[in-house]
């Protein structure tokens, strides 16, 4: 792969009638088709305000046939760029190669969604000989359901690695310093730590992300491990000698007496985006990290659970992460991000951190929300 020539057939593909030329980008990895030498592809786009995903077939990579329909649409979800589509053992523990397919397998669709900035993904069934995918949940579809990642990512993709049989997911961290900082620190935006992707058995809606194991021999020196007993309102020190690289591993038994004494009228309707943060208290939560703090706690970053109930009177989990006081230079992004996050009977609320300078990455309950 040291000398190239290009092809004299470009473009080899081309948008089809209908279809604008900035609507049509960014193919996946292909997979095997039901012909013998057949592959198939597939490449988001958008008709008016509907997303969708076409799929082409193949035997050569040069030439292409766009297939009869599409395979999925979700209307009002705009245009899909960067979709990614695999397969996921309901069974099994390790990643699967992009064309298998069979007993056990669901697969999951995933689309960038380019109005909004956001990594959709939902799980479903696929028809290959129809070459149509069906969500497990219309209400969970993609694009109107879960996402990847409910901080600052976007525009990912999942490859599978064969040596270790895994699915290995890569984001892209758009960070929000201004263009003149930027350009004085040297670069702009980053790469996530690479995660693998499988599927959760337990709740058998979501998703499981978790950094690579690689990133483990990067643990430098014994591990600090201390138990406490938290009380409502106490910050409990943990000395290390730098606070920029961390790899934080955090569980957390709840007062069952506490958490029976939710009122629900305090708490219908909490979403971490417009609770005002980790500087709002309720009766169980916030309770977890903060990181990047100063001595005087006038810059820091909190990653948190907070427990509310919903309208139907059963405990919500709750996993945010606050930027509002990560930093006082001005024109920095400071939004309080997170999602809801199942905790099933007999699971202890579970955190993961990884540090790393600017960068926060929070993994809750094994990866189920991130």
């Amino acid at each position: 792969l040291l000398d190239w020539v290009k092809y004299k057939g470009n473009p080899v593909l081309v948008p089809p009638p209908g279809i604008g030329v900035k609507d049509f980008r960014d193919p996946t990895t292909a997979w095997t088709g039901p012909q013998n030498g057949q592959w198939l592809l597939t490449i988001g786009s958008k008709i008016g305000k509907t997303g969708i995903a076409l799929v082409y077939e193949t035997s050569n990579f040069t030439s292409f046939k766009l297939l009869d329909g599409v395979l999925h649409a979700v209307p009002g979800t705009g245009m899909w760029e960067c979709v990614d589509f695999y397969p996921v053992s309901t069974k099994k523990t390790n990643g699967l190669d992009t064309s298998y397919n069979g007993p056990g397998v669901k697969h999951v669709l995933k689309a960038s969604l380019d109005d909004n900035k956001q990594d959709h993904y939902a799980i479903g069934t696929y028809d290959l000989a129809k070459n149509k995918w069906t969500p497990d949940n219309p209400e969970l579809d993609c694009g109107i359901g879960l996402r990847l990642d409910y901080g600052k990512y976007y525009a990912s993709k999942t490859f599978y690695d064969p040596k270790k049989e895994r699915r290995v997911l890569w984001g892209w961290i758009g960070e929000t310093d201004s263009e003149s900082a930027d350009l004085q620190k040297g670069w702009a935006s980053v790469q996530s730590i690479p995660r693998t992707v499988l599927y959760d058995k337990k709740t058998g809606t979501h998703l499981l992300q978790w950094p690579v194991e690689e990133i483990e021999s990067l643990r430098a020196g014994d591990p600090i491990v201390k138990e406490v007993d938290l009380q409502p309102g106490s910050i409990e020190l943990l000395r290390v000698d730098s606070a920029a690289e961390l790899d934080i591993e955090v569980s957390y038994e709840l007062d069952k007496v506490a958490l029976q004494g939710i009122i629900e009228a305090d708490h219908v309707g909490f979403s971490c985006s417009t609770s005002g943060g980790a500087a709002s208290r309720g009766i169980l939560g916030p309770f977890g990290v903060i990181v990047i703090a100063d001595q005087t706690l006038s810059e820091l970053t909190p990653v948190y659970f907070y427990i509310s109930k919903g309208a139907d009177g059963r405990a919500e989990t709750h996993f945010c992460a606050d930027q509002t006081r990560s930093s006082e230079a001005p024109g920095v992004g400071k939004q309080v991000y997170g999602s809801s996050v199942p905790v099933l009977d007999g699971e202890k609320h579970s955190m993961r951190l990884l540090v790393d300078h600017s960068i926060v990455e929070s993994f809750a309950q094994g990866g189920r929300t991130v």
